[in-house]
C-alpha cells in the first residue's frame, strides 16, 4: 500500500510578527519627521512673531518721537548724540521733553518733566543726527536711528530703522 500524503492548505490572513514590527519601525520614523518638521514650525513662528512685536516697537517709537520733533520749540544744542531735549511747543514751553537711549538697559526712554518712559526695548543702538539752522542757533531736522535686537543669543536679528523729523517752526 501506497503511503497517502495529506496536504492541508494553510490560509495565512495575517501578518508574521516580523511584518508588524517592520511597519511599527516605519510608522515611528515617519511620526518623528513628522514631529521634527511641526517643532521647527512653531520655532519659527514664535522667531518671526518677536520679531514682528520688536519692529513694531521700534515704528511706534519713531512715529512717536518724529511727530513731537516737528512740533518742538527750544532744543538743548548740548545734548549728546543718544540724545535729543526740547520743549514740547510753542504754547506750553513748560514740558520739556527728553529721548534717551540707554545702553547699559538697552532701552529707549521718554523722559517728560522727570519721569521716565520706557519707548522701546531690545535697542542696541539709538542715535539722533541734529542738522543746525542757518538762519538761528536751532535745529532744522533730527535724524534718528534705532537698532533693534530680537531673539535669543544663539539665534537672533538686528535690524536698524530711521526716520527724520523737519522741526516747523509755528511762533
Amino acid at each position: 500500500m501506497a503511503s497517502k500524503h495529506i496536504y492541508y492548505r494553510i490560509d495565512r490572513r495575517g501578518f508574521t510578527i516580523i511584518e508588524c514590527l517592520l511597519g511599527l519601525a516605519i510608522s515611528a520614523m515617519l511620526l518623528t519627521a513628522v514631529a521634527a518638521a511641526f517643532n521647527a514650525s512653531v520655532i519659527s513662528y514664535r522667531e518671526n512673531e518677536d520679531m514682528f512685536w520688536t519692529m513694531n516697537n521700534a515704528r511706534q517709537a519713531l512715529t512717536r518721537m518724529t511727530s513731537q520733533l516737528r512740533t518742538g520749540h527750544v532744543f538743548d544744542l548740548s545734548a549728546s548724540a543718544n540724545q535729543c531735549i526740547f520743549y514740547a511747543a510753542p504754547g506750553d514751553p513748560g514740558v520739556l521733553t527728553t529721548y534717551e537711549y540707554r545702553s547699559a538697559e538697552r532701552k529707549l526712554y521718554l523722559i517728560q518733566n522727570g519721569t521716565d518712559y520706557v519707548l522701546c526695548d531690545n535697542v542696541t543702538d539709538a542715535t539722533f543726527t541734529k542738522t543746525l539752522n542757518d538762519a538761528s542757533d536751532d535745529y532744522k531736522s533730527v535724524l534718528i536711528s534705532l537698532t533693534v535686537q530680537s531673539g535669543t543669543p544663539q539665534r537672533h536679528f538686528q535690524r536698524t530703522l530711521a526716520a527724520a523729523a523737519v522741526i516747523r517752526r509755528n511762533l
